[in-house]
């Protein structure tokens, strides 16, 4: 898996007043795609945390937002990973509308464990680089 893809409808919840969608409702796109794109990889975050104390955190968002998506609109999260350290790794993502790119965001996702940065199990990191 290069992209992860997940495909979404604007609702009148992910809009202001006047049918565009809020800014911040693109922080809940995003994170869905993000969700999506480790269950894609085979990950379990609920069984991973249970089992290992591990979990991601968002530690850096850069997004840029280019176009405004609308009402009705039929949207793709697309997400793919970058640069995977230590203890953290980069997702890049596009939200689109048809070819059209909507929205860019880079994240920087930190693995903890007991509130404390610690590196990222072999088993995982591989789950994620198979994609």
């Amino acid at each position: 898996m290069t992209h992860h893809h997940l495909p979404l409808r604007v609702y009148y919840e992910d809009t202001d007043f006047s049918g565009v969608v809020y800014h911040a409702s693109y922080l809940r796109f995003l994170e869905r795609g993000r969700t999506e794109f480790i269950r894609a990889c085979g990950i379990d975050q609920q069984k991973l945390h249970r089992e290992s104390g591990v979990f991601f955190v968002v530690r850096r968002m850069e997004i840029d937002w280019l176009k405004p998506a609308l009402m009705d609109d039929e949207l793709v999260v697309e997400t793919t990973h970058g640069k995977i350290g230590g203890a953290s790794m980069v997702l890049s993502q596009r939200i689109l509308r048809g070819d059209e790119v909507m929205t860019t965001a880079e994240v920087v996702v930190a693995i903890l464990k007991d509130g404390r940065p610690t590196r990222l199990p072999d088993g995982i990191r591989n789950l994620i680089q198979r994609g």
